[in-house]
């Protein structure tokens, strides 16, 4: 064994308490990876019953929206005042928005203009700003009480987690939709707001052995918040991300709306990198992007969160439309995938750290994602869900790897003081990209709608609200539909595989930007590696 010392941090740990460390870590990256999972399945009776089909994207967009911007500003507060008060602020928030989002639409009980809708969306907003602590804060004091080598298995046993939340999310989420009414007692409420109410138990397990049982983490480094940066980063993001949400949708992507939406963003980013340039304790330290791994790995995994986020959220509505599966069989179809990503996120995981080589085993895996997502367009029309299962399978076995190894590359690359700063980049890049590929791909699909109705049935009156309402009356199991009607199919499936292809052509740019990334060894029980 090395006679090198780990972090600082990890040296006051005895070993009962770095595993009970991780086993509270787990349970808080399950309650964040089963958010983003769990809802997308439920949605179309979620929409139905709350009367606001029309906003059925933004219960998607406020949750990641919020979380976001709140990422980076995490990041650097757990730099400046520990990990663990940020974490338990994190959970607390988290819990609040999941009650009051099972709560939704009871506020105005009876009244069916569509405010349920509005309540849900402004809840998942409360969600996702104590939701952007709790991923961030789980791979930021991995980095803490390990050395980057020893992270390679960690990282991979968090994505194995992830995995399992993104296998349990679409299962849950269809069984729980399925349920008419939960009656407890004197209180009765419909099946689907235990999709929110499932993440009260966890929540509380996880905040007792936060505060209890989990070690302080010192203060790593002195100064203050950027709040000037911190703001002009929402001013930034906020109206870039709600201006890809409208445009070519709710708004033509020339319109006032949408161009006023990104000059407003463009402006905020001139404003952010004035603001940085000369802030005492920037919240991201533009020096860092001179760093070639951080810069580059980094823009790969926002392009991979693009194409991963953008597929993965319309597969349930190819699924129960195009397939005609109900909500939970689709969430079962979906198994494969996440399985693929739990068994080479672990292997890859274990691999790195026995190697400390970690750019051989991504980009082997950014390959086979490719190749799974080309399957996924190869697939025909009315062909069982098993015959799309196995295709998802190898995506997800090429999705693995990427879930944890580029944030270990970063951590890897720079000093031990810009750690959370540098995760809070990498999961903000990530989130970023989710946001933009539900939002591209689902212009994208609108798009590739217009153009296959009108190929395949000489019709351009069709649109993505149509296959949502046809989705939302088979969920619900409403006799007046008893079959998907084939020329449906045909165009769904047509746009669908379109929509993919490109997911496909993205992929390849991150590939091409990857190969890139300096191929360093990882450290193992040694100095932390500086930069490059």
């Amino acid at each position: 064994m090395s006679d090198v010392t780990a972090p600082p941090e990890a040296q006051a740990f005895t070993s009962a308490e770095r595993k009970i460390t991780l086993a509270g870590l787990m349970i808080v990256l399950l309650l964040s990876a089963l958010d983003q999972t769990i809802v997308s399945t439920a949605m179309p009776r979620i929409a139905m019953q709350l009367k606001g089909l029309d906003l059925y994207a933004w219960v998607t967009t406020a949750y990641l929206l919020s979380s976001t911007v709140m990422v980076p500003i995490y990041g650097k507060l757990s730099d400046i005042y520990g990990r663990k008060p940020i974490l338990i602020a994190g959970v607390i928030i988290f819990t609040l928005g999941s009650w009051l989002c099972g709560m939704s639409g009871e506020f105005n009980h009876g009244v069916q203009d569509g405010s349920g809708m509005v309540q849900l969306i402004v809840f998942r907003g409360v969600q996702g700003l104590g939701g952007g602590a709790l991923m961030i804060s789980a791979f930021t004091i991995i980095a803490d009480l390990f050395p980057p080598r020893e992270r390679g298995r960690f990282a991979g046993l968090f994505g194995g987690v992830f995995g399992l939340a993104s296998i349990l999310g679409p299962v849950l989420g269809g069984f729980f939709t399925q349920i008419p009414m939960v009656n407890l007692g004197p209180v009765s409420f419909e099946g689907w707001r235990l999709i929110f109410y499932i993440n009260l138990p966890l929540s509380l397990l996880a905040l007792f052995m936060i505060i209890v049982k989990m070690p302080v983490l010192t203060r790593r480094v002195p100064g203050k918040v950027d709040w000037a940066g911190a703001a002009l980063i929402a001013v930034t993001f906020i109206p870039f991300l709600l201006a890809l949400s409208w445009g070519g949708r709710d708004y033509a992507w020339n319109s006032p709306r949408i161009l006023e939406l990104l000059a407003l963003s463009a402006v905020g980013l001139v404003g952010f990198l004035f603001a940085e340039t000369r802030a005492t304790h920037p919240i991201l330290p533009l020096g860092l992007f001179r760093n070639p791994t951080f810069t580059r790995a980094n823009f790969s995994l926002l392009l991979v969160s693009v194409a991963f986020m953008g597929v993965v959220s319309f597969l349930p509505l190819y699924m129960q439309l195009g397939l005609g599966a109900k909500p939970s069989e689709s969430g079962v179809a979906m198994l494969p995938l996440m399985l693929g990503m739990i068994i080479s996120s672990v292997i890859s995981g274990r691999m790195v750290s026995r190697t400390g080589h970690f750019k051989p085993v991504l980009l082997s895996g950014l390959c086979i994602l490719v190749l799974g997502l080309f399957l996924l367009v190869q697939s025909e029309p009315g062909r069982p869900l098993w015959d799309v299962s196995w295709r998802v399978f190898i995506m997800g076995v090429g999705l693995g790897p990427t879930q944890s190894l580029f944030n270990l590359a970063i951590q890897n690359s720079v000093k031990p003081q810009d750690i959370g700063v540098a995760t809070a980049s990498s999961q903000f890049f990530r989130q970023v990209g989710s946001t933009m590929g539900v939002a591209i791909f689902g212009t994208l699909l609108t798009t590739n709608l217009a153009s296959a109705a009108k190929k395949i049935s000489g019709s351009l009156a069709f649109k993505l609200e149509d296959l949502e309402r046809l989705a939302a009356t088979r969920a619900v199991g409403s006799s007046q539909v008893s079959a998907v009607d084939q020329t449906v199919q045909r165009i769904l499936t047509m746009a669908i595989h379109n929509m993919f292809a490109s997911g496909i052509l993205v992929l390849l740019v991150a590939f091409l930007l990857s190969l890139t990334i300096p191929g360093v060894r990882l450290a193992g029980r040694g100095p932390q590696l500086g930069g490059e």
